[in-house]
């Protein structure tokens, strides 16, 4: 099971993180957290923009951690815990800084067009001897660098000063560089260098291109979130005094007020049904096709949509703690959790920056001091590479040819800085985690994190409880055996009972409420797990007994031959025996079936064809388990029953040896076994405990569930390994060529404006993949 699930002893919370740009600043961040005095574990998502940090200490303070990040350059903010309301108001920042960057990106769009301009004057192409001229460039590319340039200069430089290079230092270096020597030449002509001051107009607007489509790009991979938000509405129908009706903020409801909910509106939040009869769709949560029938004591949760009549509803639960805040809560948590493949890009996109400066020192000696000696006709061919070559005096075109040495060298190393992509490396796996994360949330499938999604992957086989998981987790009563006063028995089980989640429990109690049986109130009640439940009742002295037949044998109780006949052959229809003792006399035994879930063989025939090998481990008696696992096709060899936790751990020990193992569950048993499986995988009508032990939740009633999410798994990984060797592969390839390594032989160079271009293209490129996984 994942690592980073988080004990009660301590705090975790979720930052808003601003200024990063690549796989660089991914490694900073995450290093200045882990810097920090009583910081345990910290996750950082490229995509999310977000850091989930876990602290020590609960009562540490965060101040001492957002000013270390901010020192680096990474201003910081504490998430809402309201993720429900931070994912409504988001699109506000979106918006905002969506103009920030047009408005950046048309004012070096424009800027490139005057460069173009001049160009074309210089040339003799256009009768403007103004813009022709080089001051007139240098004026170009100086409003280019405190404009549009501005930002990525500031960060880049702050970034060096930290010893945390990123992306904007390595673009920050080639633009400059391309300036000053610019610079140097226009103010010194004698020292015979040429102008590049066309360079910083074009890189700036290749890259401001390449980040606003990038970023539109991964607006797109998060935007189920946000879908998940618009499911609550802005205003509710408030019943107040003499049940009239008065519109308000949702924000405005607090629990214990009741609200009407017509035809066709959307559950505000979360609540139970007072009054009216109605159908409710829940699939935009749950993914569950059929819609509930809403009665009263039904439980309604934020974003369902009423379908039919009227009904009047209490709030139970607001804001933060209503299912659909949680649900997007546990999502923004899971798109925070990297996935292990991660690591690599992560550690070289850490080091990226270094290796790439130094690729560029070596790149613009090696083209300056030797390169040009051994190959001198590098000189006079250096302009036919990917951009042809114009000479107009000593202002080098646009990636044009290069005329002495320290020319081409200089042009050379600032391809190398620019070309270079740590974006991509640092994109490649939480795009996609954070489009597959989004996709599977809207299927009422809930990862808890990357880690989780790359181990679902990889599973070999998987265990399933019996009771609530293969099973509708309803059972009901089908008979009492061996009672000599039925009513008095039910009374006493569901008096005992009446405050368990154990479905036989509810059984029990259902029963004792169909036949209008007053409960009696509990003194005393304590769980043995797998066995059953020991208490005492008002009024009732000595203890009452409630379990199955084998402990009421270890604690002494006995019966004769005939009853035991009637149990043995109840067993073997597979029904499940509770039997009731009070002192030392045995009152008798309660007979209760589970329904097979509709879609239980389905899922389970998928799960196989997949390849995954499947076994039960149950608590449940012998005879129900055989009888359950012939219906569904499992072997005998395929079957445990009468298994404490205990005991399903050391049968998950036995069967982790033929395999990475995932466990399916429902139930209080089951937490112990679903933490310690590689994969625990609860469904969603479970109890909270084994929700919260599971890496995978999944919503609703639908089994048939699971199959479809390992898949969305495989392809999430798929995906993730493609945007991996896109990201070294690109690297690997661009930085030799911008290098100089085909001059000599092909007479090709990268010229740094399309470098420039093919470095946007390529973090284009892997976001573009990731939204991919949405269409296959």
């Amino acid at each position: 099971m994942s690592s980073l699930d988080i004990s009660s002893d301590h705090h975790s919370f979720l930052l808003d993180v601003e200024g990063m740009k690549c796989g660089g600043c991914v490694h900073s961040v995450e290093r200045t957290l882990l810097e920090q005095p009583g910081v345990l574990n910290a996750s950082v998502n490229l995509v999310a923009r977000t850091a989930w940090v876990d602290l020590e200490d609960k009562e540490k303070s965060i101040e001492p951690i957002l000013k270390a990040l901010l020192a680096r350059g990474f201003p910081s903010r504490i998430r809402d815990t309201d993720f429900l309301k931070h994912a409504r108001t988001s699109d506000l920042d979106s918006d905002l800084e969506w103009w920030q960057q047009w408005r950046e990106l048309m004012v070096a769009f424009v800027l490139l067009l005057f460069s173009v301009l001049g160009h074309l004057a210089e040339g003799g192409r256009l009768q403007a001897p103004i813009i022709g001229s080089l001051t007139f460039h240098a004026g170009l590319a100086t409003i280019a660098l405190a404009g549009p340039g501005r930002k990525i200069l500031i960060s880049g430089a702050r970034s060096a000063f930290s010893f945390t290079p990123s992306m904007d230092t390595l673009v920050g270096l080639g633009v400059s560089s391309a300036y000053l020597a610019s610079l140097v030449a226009l103010i010194w002509p004698q020292v015979g260098w040429p102008c590049f001051f066309n360079e910083p107009v074009m890189l700036l607007g290749f890259i401001l291109l390449g980040r606003f489509l990038e970023e539109r790009a991964r607006f797109r991979t998060n935007r189920a979130i946000k879908q998940l938000a618009e499911l609550q509405p802005n205003k509710a129908r408030l019943l107040v005094a003499n049940d009239l009706i008065k519109e308000v903020r949702v924000g405005a409801l607090r629990p214990g007020e009741r609200i009407q909910l017509l035809a066709g509106d959307r559950i505000p939040v979360d609540g139970v049904v007072l009054s009216g009869q109605s159908a409710v769709d829940v699939s935009s949560l749950t993914g569950e096709p059929l819609p509930l029938e809403a009665v009263p004591g039904t439980e309604l949760s934020t974003g369902s949509l009423n379908l039919q009549s009227t009904l009047v509803m209490e709030v139970k639960r607001i804001g933060a703690e209503t299912a659909l805040a949680r649900i997007i809560g546990l999502v923004e948590q899971a798109q925070a959790r990297k996935a292990p493949i991660q690591g690599l890009a992560d550690r070289v996109a850490g080091r990226f920056c270094y290796g790439v400066v130094a690729l560029a020192i070596a790149t613009f000696l090696f083209w300056w001091l030797i390169g040009t000696q051994i190959w001198p006709e590098v000189l006079q061919v250096s302009g036919q590479g990917l951009l042809h070559s114009h000479e107009h005096g000593l202002h080098s075109p646009l990636g044009g040819a290069a005329e002495t040495p320290l020319g081409l060298a200089l042009q050379l190393s600032i391809a190398v800085l620019v070309v270079a992509c740590p974006c991509a490396l640092g994109l490649a796996t939480p795009t996609v985690i954070t489009v597959a994360s989004g996709m599977a949330a809207r299927s009422g499938w809930l990862f808890r994190g990357g880690d989780v999604i790359e181990i679902a992957s990889s599973l070999k086989q998987i265990v399933f409880d019996k009771t609530g998981t293969l099973t509708i987790g309803r059972p009901l009563v089908s008979g009492v055996l061996g009672a000599s006063n039925p009513e008095r028995m039910l009374q006493l089980a569901a008096s005992i009972e009446q405050d368990s989640r154990h479905p036989l429990a509810h059984a029990v109690l259902q029963e004792a409420q169909r036949r209008n049986i007053s409960l009696i109130p509990a003194v005393s009640t304590r769980t043995f797990s797998g066995k059953g439940l020991e208490g005492e009742l008002d009024a009732f002295e000595g203890k009452i007994i409630v379990g199955t037949p084998e402990w009421l044998i270890s604690k002494g109780f006995s019966w004769n031959a005939d009853l035991q006949l009637a149990l043995d052959n109840s067993a073997l229809k597979g029904q499940s025996l509770v039997g009731v003792g009070y002192q030392e006399e045995l009152l008798g035994f309660i007979s209760i079936e589970d329904r097979l879930r509709p879609d239980a063989k389905l899922a389970l025939d998928r799960l196989r064809d997949q390849g995954l090998k499947l076994s039960i481990l149950s608590g449940d008696r012998k005879e129900a388990v055989e009888s359950l696992g012939k219906e569904l096709g499992f072997l005998s060899e395929q079957l445990r029953w009468q298994l404490l936790p205990s005991g399903k751990l050391a049968e998950l020990d036995n069967l982790r040896q033929l395999g990475s193992i995932a466990m399916v569950g429902d139930g209080i048993n089951d937490a112990p076994v679903l933490a310690a499986a590689d994969l625990g995988i609860a469904v969603g009508t479970g109890t909270q405990i084994a929700q919260e032990s599971a890496d995978l939740v999944l919503l609703g009633d639908r089994l048939e569930g699971l199959p479809e999410a390992l898949v969305l798994a495989r392809r999430t990984m798929s995906k993730v390994r493609q945007n991996l060797a896109w990201a070294f592969g690109y690297n690997l390839v661009a930085l030799p060529i911008a290098a100089g390594a085909l001059l000599p032989g092909f007479g090709l160079l990268l010229s740094p404006p399309i470098a420039a271009l093919l470095m946007a293209i390529s973090s284009v490129t892997v976001v573009l993949n990731a939204l991919s996984l949405r269409s296959t």
